[in-house]
């Protein structure tokens, strides 16, 4: 049970259902609608999806080895290292996810050479733990970066999506006129890098205290709470604006259902969330507010869902 833990199954779920849902709602109907052969076939599917939640796990692992001290300050209830999992034993187990991890990329693409992906993940989780996250800004955007990643890594290793690459926002197809299926997981991508990015600095200026003990010098210690988030709230509107202008494209293109839950489950959600940031001033409120971000995240997963069910129900 610590072990799970100690990963954060619950996040661990959420990369593999949004790897799921982007894989079978946007790139599986290729192949059952248009009749193109798939690279990520269900089983090459579940690999690349195990590598690379296998990869997040090993990145919490270490993330947690070299944040003891800063998480005894901040949250000493939930510290599992040390008081129930062995230091040693969470090296090892670190050192067997990511290799487990890349054996399983090997098997789906290594005659493409785009293994590259997931070793360059693996690094940036490493480095990550040991230098960025104390970093100003770097730390955050790479956290951003890395959950991005997870979406643009299903655009890389499957080669039926890279003709749509240089295609505008639709597409003719012999049943009517479609979102192009890469504008479509770009428009995810680009949603999920900006929530992720506004969640890392606000949980920053939860762990404001403990951060400061440990000499990180994060965008809260430097700017401080008030500053942040005001940076918070211009990072926000970079996210909602172009998701109402997205909203208003599908509406206008006839894609009502899609166009409707893009302004109204995604757009507007931030838009409020962002709102009620600039209101919140402790630790407890800054928790909430990342939890909630999380909960807008879950929306744009089912986002793909309203796609599918619009475009192929």
């Amino acid at each position: 049970m610590y072990w799970f833990t100690l990963v954060r199954w619950k996040n661990l779920l959420i990369i593999f259902l949004t790897q799921l849902l982007a894989w079978a709602c946007v790139i599986l109907p290729l192949q059952l609608h248009a009749g193109q052969v798939l690279l990520l076939s269900p089983q090459n599917f579940l690999l690349l999806s195990g590598s690379t939640v296998l990869i997040a796990a090993a990145g919490y692992i270490i993330n947690d080895y070299f944040d003891i001290k800063i998480d005894s300050i901040n949250r000493p209830d939930k510290v599992i290292l040390e008081k129930r999992i062995p230091l040693r034993m969470a090296i090892i187990m670190h050192t067997v996810l990511n290799i487990a991890a890349v054996l399983m990329a090997a098997l789906v693409a290594l005659k493409y050479n785009w293994l590259a992906m997931q070793l360059i993940c693996t690094v940036l989780l490493w480095l990550y733990s040991t230098s960025f996250k104390r970093q100003f800004v770097t730390g955050n955007v790479v956290v951003a970066l890395l959950t991005a990643l997870t979406i643009v890594t299903l655009i890389v290793y499957e080669p039926a999506l890279h003709p749509y690459i240089n295609h505008y926002k639709f597409i003719d197809t012999p049943t009517g006129r479609q979102p192009n299926p890469v504008w479509v997981l770009g428009i995810y991508t680009y949603f999920a890098f900006m929530l992720t990015w506004m969640r890392e600095i606000v949980k920053d200026m939860e762990d404001y205290k403990g951060d400061a003990a440990e000499g990180c010098m994060t965008m809260p210690i430097r700017w401080g709470l008030q500053k942040s988030a005001r940076f918070v709230l211009a990072l926000g509107w970079f996210a909602a604006i172009p998701l109402v202008d997205v909203g208003f494209e599908l509406c206008a293109a006839g894609w009502w259902w899609l166009g409707i839950y893009t302004l109204v489950g995604l757009a507007l959600p931030v838009t409020v969330w962002v709102a009620q940031l600039q209101r919140q001033t402790n630790q407890k409120e800054f928790h909430k507010a990342s939890r909630n971000i999380k909960a807008i995240m879950v929306l744009g997963i089912v986002s793909l869902v309203i796609y599918y069910l619009q475009v192929h129900g």
